[in-house]
């Protein structure tokens, strides 16, 4: 069995770990997963007899997740795909009606379950798959990343406010496909910069659209990540959702990690949304916090002194 995007805090239960497989690119939930005894990886290539498909936010994601299932299953397989009213359950189930049969459809709750059997992929559009989509000249993303329509507008903002001349040593914490480190690179000054992200699609999307020898590239979680020596600059676009929840204790977790990798002597620069309360954080992890620009979306910030007499200094 597979199952394509099962996350942490799922009831697998009536699963047995050791005939089922994992696809989940997501860093923080492939190590739940593989925590719990499950076999689980970014990608996973075989021919399955069932598939379970859960079901993302976004469409384009959802219909790649289907083509996928579709592609692996084997000869009088089945496909089981499960999702929430609120993630599209409901209009995707009448798209995949027009196109092949469907059967058992179970509602409970807020969500919905049915099964397709068609062991063959034919019946799945061709524009389903998660092919690189170049959404920028040079830049490509995938389906269900981050900013996956087009280059993101507090991206945009923060990259107009870096200095012409960057520290030598950059961490981009939450990189996505690479977009404002390529502009990093392309200031003076910068020697390494590592790329941090948690989506492996995204982090697949920043290596098609970065091959300079300068970056490295670690599908990691930006929060906990280490290097073994101090840099000296980070730049960060922090998340502040995690799945459909906002949560932005996600932003202040990557302030509290950037004052962690960074020197004494090295800056921050970050771009919050306006209504997100991030300078208390900022102010417990750095010495010196300014707001250097913004408008009624976004606010940018510069942090320098990590450390210094704050809650997370470097032991």
């Amino acid at each position: 069995m597979l199952v394509i995007g099962a996350r942490a805090a799922d009831d697998l239960d009536p699963l047995t770990a050791g005939r089922t497989r994992i696809e989940q690119p997501m860093f923080t939930d492939h190590q739940a997963l593989t925590a719990r005894g499950f076999d689980a990886a970014p990608s996973v290539d075989g021919v399955f007899q069932t598939v379970i498909v859960k079901l993302p936010r976004a469409k384009p994601a959802a219909r790649a997740r289907i083509a996928a299932a579709a592609a692996r299953l084997g000869d009088g397989g089945v496909i089981w795909v499960d999702g929430q009213k609120t993630d599209g359950v409901d209009s995707l189930l009448k798209e995949i009606r027009r196109l092949t049969p469907v059967d058992e459809v179970h509602s409970k709750a807020h969500g919905k379950i049915f099964r397709i059997d068609a062991a063959s992929p034919d019946w799945v559009p061709l524009d389903w798959a998660a092919a690189p989509r170049e959404v920028a000249p040079g830049f490509v993303t995938r389906p269900g990343v981050f900013s996956a329509d087009g280059i993101d507008p507090g991206s945009q903002l923060l990259a107009r406010h870096l200095p012409e001349k960057l520290p030598t040593r950059l961490v981009d914490l939450g990189a996505g496909w690479g977009w404002l480190s390529a502009q990093a690179l392309a200031r003076a000054g910068v020697e390494v910069l590592h790329l941090v992200e948690a989506d492996r699609i995204a982090l697949q999307s920043a290596e098609d659209n970065i091959k300079d020898a300068r970056a490295h590239f670690h599908w990691a979680d930006a929060r906990d990540f280490r290097l073994r020596d101090p840099v000296n600059g980070v730049i960060m676009n922090p998340p502040f959702h995690d799945g459909r929840d906002a949560d932005p204790r996600l932003g202040a977790e990557f302030i509290a990690n950037a004052a962690r990798l960074l020197t004494g002597a090295g800056r921050l620069w970050m771009v919050a949304n306006r209504h997100l309360p991030y300078e208390t954080v900022l102010r417990e992890n750095f010495a010196q916090v300014t707001e250097i620009g913004g408008d009624t979306r976004f606010k940018i910030f510069e942090a320098s002194g990590a450390g210094r007499g704050s809650k997370n200094q470097r032991r």
